[in-house]
């Protein structure tokens, strides 16, 4: 890495996903190790179908974001984030606003959806963008798998064989 290199942050894309939060967990074990400062960031669009200026409407996309935000920050450092840690909630699309934030990364830390099958083998559309068009390294950070129950081998099987294999 070069000096320059060293004094950029980390960016995480962070959505509420667990693969998001499994991200920004690990980019603030990356950001541990390098010696570095690690930013989350979520956007937020307005709807289509929403009118931003409604004075009758209490929902604001830019307060979900910052609730998501807020959340995944919680579960990911339960309750006590990294020291040279900040967060940003912007607007615009994920995918564009990611992509304009690693100009200015060390790297770009972003979630794949995974849903099992053959579809989870496919990267999400905006970390598929954001692998293709970032100006830095990015790592794509899967949704962490549930552990499988200790159970103990059943009767007539061999430890370490699957019966139905």
């Amino acid at each position: 890495m070069t000096a320059h290199e060293e004094s950029l942050p980390i960016i995480v894309g962070v959505d509420g996903s667990p693969a998001s939060v499994e991200a920004l967990a690990f980019a603030a074990r990356l950001a541990l190790a390098f010696d570095t400062a690690l930013t989350a960031v979520t956007t937020w669009t307005y709807p289509v179908m929403a009118v931003p200026f409604d004075p009758g409407t209490e929902w604001s996309p830019q307060q979900e974001a910052q609730r998501c935000l807020d959340d995944a920050v919680l579960e990911a450092f339960q309750g006590s984030p990294p020291v040279r840690f900040t967060s940003a909630t912007m607007p615009g699309r994920a995918a564009e606003v990611l992509i304009e934030r690693s100009a200015h990364a060390s790297t770009l830390v972003v979630g794949s959806r995974g849903h099992g099958g053959f579809a989870g083998l496919l990267l999400g559309s905006v970390s598929a963008a954001c692998a293709a068009h970032a100006h830095c390294p990015v790592l794509v950070v899967h949704s962490p798998t549930p552990p499988v129950p200790a159970t103990g081998p059943s009767r007539g099987s061999a430890v370490g064989v699957n019966p139905t294999s």
